[in-house]
């Protein structure tokens, strides 16, 4: 393969200049799946080749987790480099980095605060952000609650017969976590929700007498399932 079709490598002006949609194509050979997938990227710095051409790496996280990203990126790029480019001009001071979720609650939501869901906008006046498109442990029952618009599912954990319950997790800034969950209605509130991979989440529950006149859309395995079944 001619070093004009490889990935991963540095084009002369000249070529870039004859065929640049080819090359240009080339190049996002590692960068355009993550729009098409909803990601969050950010390429960073890494320093010099041999040659003394320049090197870096993208770093890749789901959708809405760019201060985490970010975060992360200004560390790799300080451990790789000391250099602003290719000058011999030091780097800024670097600003003071919060520890990673130090000021943030993950809340996992498995109804209408999903992304693109009436009371999402909830969250987003919040400054959360999506960290993870996931699945219950199965050991919960699912319900379509009396009442709307908005129309709200419950969530019940059980001792048998559980289901996995598709669900996202969202990080919450912990100043604004108090008057989110102020605004949560009877009979659901916020516990302690077991994930598919084990771990545990703080999360939308709801009292088992709440569900005495609910519709149980457990085998449909999510709220948008139960959704488009409605059509």
């Amino acid at each position: 393969m001619c070093c004009c079709c490889r990935p991963g490598t540095h084009y002369r002006i000249a070529d870039e200049q004859a065929d640049p949609i080819r090359l240009n194509s080339t190049l996002g050979r590692y960068t355009n799946f993550v729009n098409l997938m909803d990601l969050a990227a950010v390429a960073v710095p890494a320093g010099f080749t041999p040659e003394g051409l320049p090197f870096g790496i993208t770093l890749i996280a789901p959708a809405w987790s760019d201060a985490d990203l970010l975060a992360l990126a200004a560390r790799a790029h300080r451990a790789a480099v000391s250099t602003l480019g290719a000058t011999s001009l030091p780097l800024p001071p670097a600003e003071p980095l919060p520890a990673l979720d130090a000021a943030t609650i993950d809340v996992m939501v498995c109804g209408a605060h999903m992304s693109g869901l009436p009371l999402n906008k909830q969250l987003l006046e919040r400054g959360a952000w999506r960290v993870a498109t996931t699945r219950t442990a199965p050991v919960y029952r699912f319900y379509a609650l009396p009442g709307g618009p908005p129309f709200r599912p419950g969530l019940v954990r059980v001792k048998d017969q559980g289901v996995a319950v598709d669900v996202e997790v969202w990080r919450v800034p912990a100043e604004h976590f108090g008057s989110f969950v102020a605004g949560i209605p009877a009979p659901l509130g916020i516990g302690k929700v077991k994930l598919e991979d084990g771990s545990e989440v703080s999360g939308f529950m709801c009292e088992s007498l709440g569900v005495a006149e609910a519709t149980d859309i457990s085998s449909l395995g999510g709220w948008r399932q139960y959704l488009g079944s409605l059509r």
